[in-house]
Order: structure tokens, then sequence, then C-alpha cells
């Protein structure tokens, strides 16, 4: 569909279920319910082509089908300003982030051009003194773990929607290690 094409895409890194759930609980527990569009999410590249898709999916296959689930580190939390996100830590992902930006480096945004610092955050637009808190909190309370990366995730981007809809549309996930499972 045209409109499909059209829509950015968004590229996450999808982690085990037991981090994903916990990431998840932190973001609802944390995170302004108003603002609280999209689910916990470490980001790749945040706005792809969409008329690109058929290309960025066939890499991203590719890419996932080679690659095993791989070890990350999730923490310690990094206080954002008006908000607070746990780092993420991934020799294997960051090679693979890297190698995608190479081969999509005429497709990337100014965001995307950036270093690439992964976390995942689990609090934004708050006041400073709120985020400031929670960062406390959280580095009492949070021991840095490990976790597994298992997918990507690839979205349209939709805007913010009415009714208090995800501003995103899941449009493929492509597990790691397809290739050794004999997918």
């Amino acid at each position: 569909m045209a409109g499909e094409e059209a829509a950015p895409l968004v590229l996450t890194l999808g982690l085990d279920a037991a981090t994903q759930a916990w990431l998840e609980a932190l973001r609802q527990r944390h995170f302004p319910p108003d603002r609280n569009r999209v689910p916990a999410h470490v980001t790749l590249f945040h706005a792809l082509p969409g008329g690109a898709a058929a290309e960025i999916w066939a890499t991203l296959a590719d890419e996932a089908a080679a690659l095993p689930p791989a070890p990350v580190t999730v923490g310690p939390p990094r206080l954002l300003g008006r908000g607070v996100a746990l780092a993420i830590a991934s020799p294997t992902i960051a090679a693979l982030r890297a190698r995608l930006g190479a081969a999509w480096q005429g497709w990337l945004t100014a965001q995307d051009r950036q270093p690439w610092r992964p976390h995942a955050t689990v609090q934004n637009k708050v006041a400073p003194e709120a985020a400031r808190a929670l960062h406390r909190q959280l580095t009492v309370e949070t021991a840095v773990r490990s976790a597994r990366a298992a997918a990507l995730l690839l979205w349209h981007y939709r805007g913010p929607r009415a009714g208090g809809e995800s501003d995103w549309e899941a449009a493929a996930r492509l597990p790691f290690g397809a290739k050794e499972r004999g997918h």
C-alpha cells in the first residue's frame, strides 16, 4: 500500500522476553502515561525510507539469519536531562549497526548519522528534578544485568494518532540465528 511505503521505518533491537518485560514495566511505571506511545525499545535507526522497505527488509533478513542471539549488557542508568535511560552495550550489535549504517549511508538522517549511544528510555519528558530523582533511585536499585539480543524489529512510523494508539505499527520481526535453526 502506498501509505505504508511512504511511512518512515524505525529499526529497533528485540531483546529476550524477560528483559523486554522488565524494561516495559519500568517504562510503564515511570514514563508520563499520555506520552508513552511506543513500547520499551532500543533504537538502531530512527527514520529509514519507507519507499525502500523491500530492500531494507532483505538486508535485515540476511543479517539477522546469519547472527546468533548476542549477549547484551543492560545498565547502568543514564540521565537524559528530562528523563532516564538504561545503557545498552553489545559489541556484536554495535558491529551490526555499523555495517547497516555503512550500507545505508545515503538514506540516513542527521540523527541516525550521529554516534550511536544505545539505550532503553524508561522515563522522558518530565521535569529535570524528577529525572534526577529517578536516576538516583535506579542507580541504587538497578544492577547491571546480562540479556540477549534476539531479533531485529522493523516498524512503520505513523506519527501521533488519536485515542492513544501507538505511533508505531509493527512491520517485521526478524529473529537472530534462523540459518543455524534451519529456517
